[in-house]
């Protein structure tokens, strides 16, 4: 083996006549500045009358997993990805991609460049740049449909979702999978591929594109496009992929480069890349170093759909589970729940049928609460009332060790008042997780008057392991997400008295990106489930305006999905619009005096978001986040806020301070009685807004 003769983020070596050339820049060999230059200066080198073939290969577990998203903050600098990728293609003697561990965007585009692709079987491919805000900048979008088709480059493109290696293979994106699995066996598998190599250079530029039924190409593209809820990225992936097979290469890698400088500086990229760096920022750091307590068994009390969903995160993730319910009938139904969801995994090839088991072997039923005894981590999932989630703390106090962590999944009760008579209460905390629990991403991580940091970082460890994206919060109503949802649609209920439809609100906040409208999520959830909190709080509701709307709806007996009609009538579990909900707010609008008003959908949106910036900004002042960008963080994993329009913390400081002062006082002033101002000044504006 001849010893490397470049240095820094790329490796030149010589395997007799086959040139290896190795991407060392960890941890995830991305591209920057210093590895495309150790690329050209590498391939410069290599003396092709000598040189048989070159190998392209990443050092540790990847090939490239795509570009440092900090160069797209500033302008391109030369040599470019494009650059490279053309480099490649043009080098006279062939060259094999070693497609390793993740190889996305920057590396896929790497790897298309090259005349052969050898895989691992681990390996991941994918063209993710959709996911933040830009679309493949380097060839991706002109070379992949001439290796997999059309269809199947709309699909990895415009959804951003990657493949595996065999799913590569059948489409033809890799040529071979490498059948040996340890490193130095893959080195030696891919050097004798390489000598034995014999078919020349077979670059993809010079390959057509398979035609395909245009009108179903079309139909596709604008099926991808829908599920990506306004994302202009992905629109644009879709018009580009498609014109790759109208265009000859050279025009269609010039508009491909023309549609991602253009897209790389806009805001929906911007929004992005800011909450791909706020979700990966440390979600709580303590004053003093402290080592998390190792957890290996959790108690989850209560097995309906959350306590069971709760169940189900833990195990997937590997922890032994002790599912307590003291009513048989429940415990047998959170079980087949269980049951069912990691059958339904398995039907869709998620998991293994040994996966599959093994997560039921870790699964102890029981009705006998002393079991939390073994337990590390006990997550209460009861009924939300107050003294029931008191009496069940007293009763595991007296069961569990001093160093068991105790966790609530309340959405709205007081964590101090649950905790007041625990002994040790420093290991009490809230666990706040969103339903589905073992779907839904997000999860609140909430600070008792008493919790220590050593609670606090052995929770978050355990939200990692779970896989979700967590934010830490203050013991206060709602916490953050639910207090952001109820000004949110607070908000919308004043706009659906004022004049707005139940139809042209959702219709509106869904076409900001929305996943799905305020009122349509209403009768999903229940409408009596607000009803009953509004009927607790009945003595002061006097002192903030008052929407009489939703509870003439349940007193009519809509209670939404569950009653088949609520805000809509529901026509084979369809939402249609319904005369008599109409007729309902008629009415009540004129025993009002209240005179309808004609509302945008910008109108409504602007209503809307501003509900929601508003109630950041209360929020901040409340001290109830640790950080601003975790309000954008709960909306976008919990409540289906747009990712590309970033959130309101995002928005706000984007606006500067007199757009934005003059905005709230708007609200303050259709919002009418009881309505709180946020403090804009606690919230310091983007740089490019500041310079600005």
């Amino acid at each position: 083996m001849a010893e490397p003769r470049t240095g820094g983020q790329v490796h030149l070596r010589h395997e007799g006549d086959v040139a290896v050339i190795t991407l060392d820049n960890p941890p995830v060999n991305s591209s920057t500045d210093a590895v495309r230059r150790g690329i050209l200066a590498a391939l410069a080198e290599i003396d092709a009358g000598q040189t048989r073939a070159v190998v392209l290969t990443g050092a540790g577990r990847n090939l490239m997993a795509g570009a440092d998203l900090r160069e797209l903050e500033n302008a391109p600098t030369e040599p470019t990805l494009p650059q490279v990728t053309a480099a490649l293609e043009a080098c006279p003697v062939p060259v094999i991609a070693v497609v390793r561990g993740h190889t996305l965007g920057g590396g896929l585009e790497l790897a298309l460049a090259c005349d052969v692709r050898l895989a691992t079987a681990d390996a991941t491919l994918g063209m993710p740049e959709v996911t933040v805000g830009i679309i493949p900048g380097a060839g991706g979008t002109q070379r992949l449909p001439r290796a997999v088709g059309l269809s199947a480059a709309l699909e990895m493109i415009v959804t951003g979702k990657p493949v595996d290696a065999a799913r590569a293979l059948d489409l033809g994106l890799v040529d071979q999978v490498l059948r040996a699995t340890d490193a130095d066996a893959q080195d030696a598998e891919v050097l004798a591929f390489a000598r034995d190599y014999s078919a020349g250079k077979r670059p993809l530029s010079a390959r057509a594109v398979e035609p395909e039924d245009g009108a179903a190409l079309q139909a596709l593209a604008q099926k991808l496009v829908s599920r990506a809820r306004g994302l202009p990225a992905a629109a644009v992936a879709a018009e580009v992929v498609l014109a790759a097979g109208e265009l000859s290469f050279a025009d269609g890698i010039a508009r491909e480069r023309a549609q991602f400088l253009e897209l790389r500086g806009s805001e929906p990229a911007q929004a992005l890349r800011y909450l791909f760096f706020a979700e990966r920022a440390e979600a709580f750091v303590p004053q003093q170093p402290v080592q998390p307590r190792t957890l290996e068994r959790i108690a989850v009390i209560g097995a309906g759909t959350m306590g069971s969903g709760i169940a189900l995160c833990a195990l997937n993730a590997g922890y032994h589970v002790d599912l307590i319910e003291l009513n048989p009938a429940a415990l047998d139904a959170g079980v087949n729940r269980i049951r069912r969801e990691l059958e339904s995994d398995h039907n869709r090839q998620r998991l293994s049928a040994g996966q599959r088991d093994a997560r039921l072997a870790r699964l102890a039923p029981s009705q006998d609460i002393d079991v939390v005894a073994q337990a590390d981590l006990v997550i209460e999932a009861i009924i939300e009332d107050l003294g029931a989630k008191q009496s069940l703390f007293s009763s595991l106090a007296e069961r569990v060790g001093k160093d068991t962590l105790l966790a609530t999944n309340t959405s709205y009760l007081d964590i101090d008042r649950i905790a007041a008579e625990i002994p040790h209460p420093e290991r009490v905390l809230g666990l706040h997780f969103f339903s589905p629990a073992h779907r839904m991403s997000l999860l609140e991580v909430v600070r008792s008057a008493s919790t220590s940091d050593q609670t606090l970082c052995t929770a978050l460890a355990f939200a990692g392991r779970l896989k979700k994206k967590a934010i830490v919060v203050a013991n206060a109503w709602g916490f953050v997400g639910n207090r952001l949802y109820a000004a949110y649609r607070r908000q919308c209920e004043f706009l659906l008295e004022e004049g707005a439809s139940p139809e042209q609100i959702d219709a509106a906040l869904e076409d900001y990106g929305f996943a799905m409208g305020p009122f349509k999520v209403a009768d999903m959830s229940g409408l009596d489930i607000a009803w009953k909190m509004r009927q607790q709080t009945a003595d002061t509701r006097h002192l903030r305006r008052y929407v009489g709307i939703p509870d003439l709806l349940c007193e009519a007996g809509r209670l939404g999905r569950k009653t088949g009609k609520g805000y809509y009538r529901y026509d084979d579990n369809r939402p249609v619009s319904d005369p008599d909900v109409a007729a309902i707010i008629a009415g009540y609008r004129a025993e009002q005096a209240i005179e309808p008003t004609t509302f945008s959908a910008e109108d409504i949106q602007q209503r809307a978001v501003l509900a929601l910036i508003n109630e950041a900004l209360l929020l901040l002042g409340e001290g109830v986040c640790q950080r601003p960008e975790d309000i954008d963080i709960a909306l976008a994993h919990g409540y289906g806020f747009p990712r590309w329009r970033g959130g309101p913390i995002f928005i706000a400081r984007r606006m500067g301070p007199d757009a934005l002062n003059a905005a709230l006082d708007r609200l303050v002033a259709v919002s009418g009685k009881g309505q709180e101002r946020g403090d804009a000044t606690l919230l310091p504006l983007d740089a490019k807004t500041a310079q600005e």
